[in-house]
């Protein structure tokens, strides 16, 4: 963790940020978070992201004393106090304090935190060779009980244990699938499949994050005249299929070259994948986001 972090106001020393022992995050994983991608010392997307956030505690019903536009000062200001170049940025609020389930006998605001720290990246060789992937037995949550769209604290109990399972075997990521079998996301990112020239995405409604660099990837393809599809799938459609790859905050842009033991292609990153590689980095340095 860098030198400074905000919390609920104020500019910290970050080995004096403590949150409470009720927080309702600690207790419940009552709250929402966002993790965001520093480059060159700016937050990737900060507006993409921080609508997310606000989205997110509307839905669960936290109300922030202050606006987006503050919040992404906050941000941009604990940037500059760490010095960030190249990094990670964590931001989380959640409901306040009170030791109780009912959100009724919480009389605090909600509690903030945003701070910043080193990224940890796929080696790599894994973006050169690809990523080994297996399915883990951990579904995604159904969406008619936890709305994907909010990115909870809770909700990602269920990535973590898809995540152990996926490290028990070794294997670079775990595929999350729906109850009903199709395939939805991994742990922490969200997967494409290329087929024909086209490239396909599960839906968001199947329960999986719309993430920030999925859709910049996807917008980067539709600008290279590639034809993006979301669509309902299975693992049939990755075993079968030309190419693939993940996309995220952490992650970027990484090839998938094998799932359950299958290759995908011939084994090794596709054409596809990598020109959305170079065009992702070309895009990040050119600054215009």
């Amino acid at each position: 963790m860098d030198k400074w972090v905000f919390l609920n106001g104020e500019f910290v020393p970050s080995e004096q940020a403590h949150v409470h022992i009720y927080d309702h995050g600690f207790l419940y994983g009552d709250g929402a978070f966002e993790g965001i991608r520093a480059y060159n010392g700016r937050a990737f997307k900060l507006k993409e992201h921080i609508e997310r956030l606000y989205n997110s505690l509307k839905a669960l019903w936290i109300e922030m004393p202050y606006g987006p536009e503050q919040f992404c000062a906050n941000v941009e200001e604990l940037l500059r106090r760490n010095e960030v170049k190249d990094g990670y940025i964590r931001v989380t609020v959640t409901r306040g304090v009170a030791l109780g389930l009912d959100p009724r006998n919480i009389t605090t605001p909600p509690t903030v935190v945003i701070s910043t720290d080193k990224l940890s990246l796929y080696p790599k060789s894994m973006y050169e060779n690809g990523l080994d992937v297996v399915t883990v037995a951990t579904r995604v949550a159904n969406p008619q009980v936890l709305e994907p769209r909010i990115k909870s604290l809770g909700k990602y109990l269920c990535n973590v244990q898809a995540k152990i399972e996926a490290n028990q075997v070794g294997a670079g990521e775990g595929l999350m699938l729906t109850e009903d079998g199709y395939v939805a996301e991994c742990t922490g990112d969200n997967i494409f499949y290329a087929k024909g020239g086209v490239v396909y995405t599960p839906p968001a409604y199947l329960g999986i994050l719309e993430g920030i660099t999925r859709r910049t990837a996807m917008d980067l393809l539709e600008g290279m005249g590639i034809s993006v599809v979301e669509k309902i799938f299975t693992r049939f459609d990755l075993y079968t299929a030309d190419e693939a790859f993940l996309t995220g905050t952490a992650a970027e842009v990484v090839p998938m070259v094998k799932l359950d033991d299958r290759r995908i292609g011939d084994g090794k990153p596709g054409p596809i994948t990598k020109k959305l590689e170079k065009a992702f980095r070309d895009y990040i340095e050119s600054g215009d986001w």
